[in-house]
């Protein structure tokens, strides 16, 4: 992850004028007939404890009628799910046409959490890949658009906030001792996303990479690249047209 240049800020200022201006393209883009009748959106945001994953979701939710997008978090696997395909859990909560669906961690824990805790085989984990990457390109194939965040925090911020979650009384149910334990496990967890990134990051799925050390700047740069991708891919509609 060394080709990411952390310090990027966005002041206040600069970035409640950027947030407005994509928010408002956001909701133009999603509202366009173009994507109504032809195409879906699945957004995956995955990234290091603390990097703000919420709050970048809370602004793009913003952006949409709350009937036409759904946020799925995703925590270890019921009883149910355990008992089906791995990919099960995930097939089932894709959007339908002129919909959106929000993924708040995603099929990426198979190669990322599993992997690095032990909770699946080796055999498991390195399949994963190939079959991640079938299921995106099936997606794409029927006009969804995937978009993939990893936001990435230095370990420095990282305990900065994990301190400031501990300190403060309405933010201490966002810190867990699971996310220490995780903490400990930083290089381990550096290694599993260098790997996913490079084996999944494709054509019709690329991955954007976050500097997330700047809140202002992650969330303008997610909504940005929300709105550049379907821009995109509606002119490329109006070619075929």
């Amino acid at each position: 992850m060394s080709e990411l240049d952390l310090t990027q800020r966005l002041d206040k200022k600069d970035y409640e004028k950027e947030l407005a201006r994509y928010q408002g393209r956001l909701a133009e883009l999603v509202r366009d007939p173009r994507f109504v009748g032809k195409h879906s959106l699945v957004l995956v945001f995955e990234g290091s404890d603390a990097a703000g994953k919420g709050g970048s979701i809370r602004r793009v939710g913003t952006a949409m009628d709350a009937r036409q997008y759904q946020i799925v978090p995703i925590a270890a696997p019921t009883e149910e799910e355990r008992a089906q395909p791995y990919l099960w859990r995930f097939w089932r909560h894709l959007p339908r046409t002129g919909r959106v669906t929000i993924f708040d961690r995603s099929w990426y824990g198979r190669v990322l959490v599993e992997r690095v805790e032990g909770f699946c085989s080796e055999a498991d984990w390195l399949r994963a890949y190939a079959e991640i990457n079938d299921f995106e390109h099936q997606m794409a194939a029927a006009g969804t658009v995937v978009i993939k965040f990893w936001l990435q925090i230095s370990a420095d911020e990282q305990l900065r906030r994990f301190k400031e979650r501990q300190d403060t009384e309405f933010k201490r149910f966002k810190i867990t001792d699971e996310d220490w334990r995780n903490r400990e496990k930083w290089d381990d967890y550096v290694a599993a996303v260098c790997d996913m990134v490079d084996r999944t990051s494709t054509g019709l799925a690329p991955w954007t990479l976050v500097e997330a050390n700047d809140k202002n700047f992650a969330r303008v740069k997610v909504i940005k690249t929300i709105c550049q991708r379907l821009e995109a891919v509606l002119k490329d509609e109006g070619k075929k047209s």
